[in-house]
């Protein structure tokens, strides 16, 4: 009996031999506390490069966006040049339609009258419309000739009463579209007096 238990005793040492571990396994284990991340050694040109990159998509960005204002204004300057040569083309021939009401008002004031009332509401309106597209008249007696707005078909002498050159009488009135001339006035013109000289700071008066 003696010898049996010593037996048992002697097969159950290699289980707990087994089941033991060494003294110093926590040793062998890494601590994770002391795990170093090296940085890969080209972070700095990779951030390099994206800079880079981003610099060049916002000069194409801004490069677009250039082309896209300057098409952009070419086109609203070419349409408005339509619009103005359309104008131009239908209220021209318009201007003698309105030299025949100014002869006929002007006719009608010699003899202290008016021109009949349905003509002059139709003058009238026609006037309105004229205008209302952007049809200006100007030239009136007593403005400094321009060659820019004014045609002169004769010079009537001297005029003491003027300091430059002036229109004295409008045969015909003239019209405009904004800076664009349809039509110069013309008229017939005075000098100044031989010997004057235009007064200080004094200019031409423009329609």
């Amino acid at each position: 009996m003696t010898d049996s238990s010593h037996e048992d005793v002697t097969r159950g040492e290699p289980a707990d031999q087994a089941g033991s571990f060494p003294a110093d396994a926590s040793a062998e284990m890494p601590n994770e506390t002391e795990v170093e991340v090296t940085p890969p050694a080209d972070g700095g040109a990779a951030d390099d490069a994206a800079a880079q990159q981003v610099a060049e998509l916002t000069a194409d960005l801004q490069r677009v966006q250039a082309e896209y204002l300057n098409y952009k204004r070419r086109v609203d300057r070419d349409r408005e040049l339509v619009k103005q040569n359309a104008t131009y083309a239908a209220l021209a021939p318009i201007t003698e339609v309105l030299d025949t009401i100014d002869r006929a008002r002007e006719s009608a004031a010699q003899s202290d009258s008016e021109i009949d009332g349905g003509l002059r509401a139709v003058a009238d309106q026609l006037e309105r419309v004229v205008a209302t597209a952007g049809l200006v008249k100007f030239g009136a007696p007593g403005d400094a000739f321009d060659p820019a707005y004014h045609e002169a078909l004769s010079h009537l002498g001297e005029d003491p009463e003027v300091s430059v050159t002036t229109c004295k009488v409008v045969a015909k009135a003239g019209y405009r579209i904004g800076d664009r001339v349809v039509r110069a006035a013309q008229v017939l013109v005075v000098d100044p007096a031989a010997g004057s000289a235009p007064a200080a700071g004094e200019t031409p008066e423009q329609q």
